[in-house]
């Protein structure tokens, strides 16, 4: 480690509510297993708002947040194959799986019992330096910047497999059209699908910004789309949205919650749901969703939007997210 600064930075959330505060900490040491990465960027995602909020029951604080993270490898376990110091990768919410679990060995890992979060219960990317399990990284194709990268590792690959628990889904809403829908609806119009966009009522801009991006029709939440779905993903964390979309969706249909938490659903009328449709959420992600994902961002030409934000003004990117501000995607660069 002598080759590598004594010390990193990193802004540390202390406990649920309390603002980020940027600390100066030793360098950590790596284990056989893991990287030691200088953090390019790391994405903002909605998910260390809950972390913020002490939503997540398996959040441990102090933690750094962070699980967008597109960085440079400088230094390797002695047990890591695969990788190079210099190389770039990006490192997810997934930090770590038991692999012993019958979740792990069924091919199920992002339902592991024993699982490690990156940002939550591992110490994340809002900071200058990180450490990883190696296998829990991915290597980042080339034709995407650093910045452009951070929000395919959370809002991309976590909507990818929202998106694959469509199926064959040919008309789809996304309900809150924000890092994650904008990344899937380029990708779902890639796929010759329909994409219907809706926003917070009276969002003309973020309407005309899912348009720009090939959505056939978009609307606030509150309207009723010109044709029935055959599926919703419902990205906004807001339980009164899933009533409202079962009633766009025809018989058959999914709707799949795509957020690690969500306000309570309102009761329904079971008539509502009968005709087979379906409600179902998504929990984290495998490390096969992680390389499909990036493959298909890849060859798609997708293009994220984002805006930049030095590390130390990570309060202000997680507010203007919490107040719906944002287009795209926030980016942290330390």
């Amino acid at each position: 480690m002598a080759d590598f600064p004594e010390h990193y930075h990193a802004m540390v959330l202390e406990m649920p509510g309390a603002p980020l505060k940027m600390v100066e900490r030793a360098m950590p040491s790596i284990g056989t297993d893991e990287l030691l990465v200088e953090v390019l960027v790391c994405g903002v995602c909605r998910t260390d708002l809950h972390i913020l909020d002490g939503e997540i029951p398996s959040a441990l604080y102090p933690v750094v947040p962070g699980h967008e993270i597109i960085g440079r490898i400088l230094a390797i376990g002695n047990e890591v194959t695969g990788f190079a110091v210099g190389e770039r990768v990006g490192i997810p919410w997934l930090g770590h799986s038991c692999g012993t679990c019958s979740y792990c060995v069924n091919g199920q890992e992002n339902l592991c019992d024993q699982p490690e979060f990156t940002g939550c219960t591992r110490d994340g990317g809002y900071a200058s330096h990180v450490v990883a399990n190696a296998q829990f990284c991915f290597p980042i194709p080339d034709r995407f910047p650093d910045a452009e990268a951070a929000p395919l590792l959370c809002a991309g690959l976590i909507g990818w497999r929202a998106l694959r628990m469509t199926e064959e889904a040919k008309k789809i809403g996304f309900y809150g059209f924000g890092a994650a829908a904008h990344l899937l609806a380029q990708i779902a119009v890639w796929q010759g699908r329909e994409v219907y966009a809706f926003t917070k009522p009276g969002d003309e801009a973020g309407q005309a910004f899912a348009q720009r991006l090939g959505c056939v029709w978009s609307g606030g939440s509150d309207e009723v789309p010109p044709a029935l779905l055959d599926a919703a993903i419902i990205f906004a964390p807001v339980g009164e949205l899933v009533p409202d979309a079962l009633q766009i969706i025809r018989k058959g249909g999914r709707i799949i919650c795509a957020g690690i938490h969500m306000s309570d659903i309102p009761g329904f009328p079971y008539a509502d749901l009968w005709g087979e449709r379906a409600i179902m959420s998504v929990a984290n992600l495998t490390r096969t969703d992680g390389t499909e994902f990036l493959a298909a961002a890849d060859a798609s030409g997708i293009v994220p939007t984002v805006k930049t934000f030095k590390l130390s003004e990570a309060n202000e990117a997680l507010l203007l997210l919490r107040e719906g501000k944002l287009q795209g995607a926030a980016v942290l660069v330390p």
